[in-house]
């Protein structure tokens, strides 16, 4: 019986390379064919009972042993979707596939030259950190430390260990107390009191600091070389005290007197 309501005669045979889904239709015929019996009358069978047979023939397990698993069906979708979008991305390009290569490239060498040029995207740091760890060490030791990693390129480490030589040496001169946990930003703002013609440097040292140490910025040859100029600049600069103002201007006025 075929599935048109025709009847079913002997079914043909089939070569081994056969379908399973022509197999199961097949089958599906000889079964409807030996419902009428031997001798009996053709068995005739509406289109929709035809179907529904076939269907419950097809969904046995032995016609989906090599289907798709799920992830290769993802995956062909997504190939497919791109394969889509490349294609209209191409058609509305210049210069059709060979355009939208190149608008890509260019794309990617303008990114990559932002990214070299800029590094990685400054953020805020939400609180600025101390600047010294738990490990008291004098300003001597911070700048060989600071030397040993700028020898080796290592521009972070080495901006870092000459901002802490410069704030410990301020320390050592009695020019800032000896403060657990004071930060860069503290540390440029108490020194610019007495350091006056260095305060927009301390300030500057002090951002490059929190920027490496916690916005994610690199640090580069040139702005460690700038850190370790000002260091040496603070070395040889006399403080500026409060008290030496009026000192001056007694010794005057007693030198006047007399």
């Amino acid at each position: 019986m075929s599935l048109t309501g025709e009847v079913f005669t002997t079914a043909p045979a089939l070569p081994p390379a056969a379908g399973p889904a022509v197999r199961s239709l097949l089958r599906a015929g000889e079964i409807l064919s030996s419902a009428r019996g031997d001798d009996g009358p053709p068995v005739v069978i509406d289109r929709g009972p035809a179907r529904e047979a076939a269907r419950r023939e097809l969904s046995k397990g032995m016609y989906h042993e090599n289907d798709p698993s799920p992830v290769e069906r993802a995956l062909n979708a997504f190939w497919d979707w791109l394969d889509r979008l490349f294609g209209a991305a191409s058609t509305a390009a210049p210069g059709g596939a060979v355009g939208l290569v190149v608008i890509i490239v260019a794309v990617i060498a303008v990114l990559a030259a932002l990214w070299w040029r800029l590094g990685t995207p400054r953020r805020q740091p939400a609180l600025s950190a101390a600047l010294f760890d738990d490990r008291p060490r004098s300003a001597a030791d911070h700048r060989a430390a600071a030397e040993a990693h700028a020898a080796q390129g290592h521009w972070n480490q080495a901006l870092q260990e000459r901002m802490r030589a410069i704030v410990r040496a301020l320390e050592e001169r009695a020019l800032l107390d000896t403060r657990p946990g004071r930060t860069a930003d503290e540390a440029a703002a108490e020194a610019g009191r007495t350091l006056p013609a260095h305060t927009d440097r301390l300030r500057a040292a002090a951002r490059e600091f929190d920027d490496v140490t916690y916005g994610g910025r690199s640090a580069s040859e040139q702005s460690y070389h700038r850190i370790a100029e000002l260091d040496r600049d603070l070395e040889r600069s006399r403080p500026h005290l409060a008290s030496s103002a009026p000192s001056t201007d007694n010794n005057s006025r007693q030198g006047a007197a007399g």
